[in-house]
């Protein structure tokens, strides 16, 4: 029998009434520690019921009789409360996006905007003039190479990126923990905006849309190499995610009039998405053949 690891939580949260009720039904499973984190173990075929069961009753119900197993087919959709504090780091980069769009104006104020850019600049009548990036890393402005993704252009460009950050951070933060998480998020971030500077040259660029074509290759070749309920996504969601991409890069929507894309930040997101989603899926594998 395959066992798989449907649950993986920090040390400090109490699985024990949740274990309780897995003991009634009868649910094979087997917690360990790994890396700072407690996880639980069911067999592959009940993964998905148990990753379900614990959405519904993640403290255990002590009423909960043996003979009127919960109906798992309709399972009610935990509280918000509950999923912010399972998923600590993605409620953070989403705080910290809205504290930076609050205090830029979504990118209308240039005097706080250039704080966060790629590049440093300064505004020289209608020009902008880019300090070059290995004076502005002399200078000791490491944080340049990362922070971009915290930018957002408008009302519309924070609420979709925002909306795609928590459903995709979310799970690898319950799959993969919220270490992991955010160093993926540094790392897609760190690439991404390379990439986009490579291709496009000193302009203005900014958001989450590089992280989250990360994390969407991450979870894709992750899921593919082996297989679990957290990762799976909704039919179509891949599709209509790199179909998005082929549109950007086609040119239409800038032609469109809505601005131009960061298309190489998208590409290269994707790009190491998929390299870590490829090495974090073939060691998953591995310790389950073990």
């Amino acid at each position: 029998m395959t066992a798989i690891a449907v649950l993986r939580l920090p040390l400090g949260i109490d699985l024990s009434g949740f274990v309780q009720l897995l003991q009634r039904l009868q649910v094979p499973h087997r917690i360990n520690e790994e890396a700072g984190e407690q996880v639980l173990w069911v067999p592959e075929s009940m993964s998905a019921d148990v990753l379900e069961l614990y959405q519904r009753f993640p403290e255990g119900d002590p009423h909960h009789q043996l003979e009127a197993p919960p109906p798992l087919q309709a399972p009610r959709r935990p509280s918000l409360a509950l999923q912010v504090r399972h998923s600590p780091i993605t409620a953070g980069v989403l705080l910290l996006s809205l504290v930076v769009g609050a205090i830029t104006w979504l990118g209308d104020s240039l005097s706080m905007v250039h704080w966060f850019t790629f590049l440093d600049f300064r505004v020289s009548g209608e020009y902008i003039q880019f300090t070059p990036l290995a004076d502005g890393l002399a200078a000791g402005q490491w944080w340049r190479l990362v922070t971009p993704m915290l930018l957002h252009f408008g009302v519309l460009h924070i609420a979709m990126n925002g909306m795609w950050y928590w459903e995709l951070g979310k799970r690898i933060e319950l799959r993969q923990g919220g270490v992991n998480l955010l160093g993926l998020t540094l790392l897609f971030s760190l690439v991404s905006n390379f990439t986009q500077y490579y291709v496009s040259g000193p302009t203005l660029f900014g958001g989450l849309s590089g992280v989250l074509y990360g994390l969407l290759g991450h979870c894709w070749i992750y899921q593919w190499l082996s297989p679990n309920p957290v990762y799976r996504l909704p039919r179509g969601v891949l599709a209509m995610m790199l179909i998005w991409l082929l549109v950007c890069l086609s040119g239409l929507v800038s032609l469109m009039g809505f601005g131009e894309i960061a298309n190489g930040a998208h590409v290269g997101g994707l790009l190491i998405g998929c390299f870590t989603g490829l090495l974090g899926g073939l060691w998953s594998r591995r310790k389950l053949a073990a």
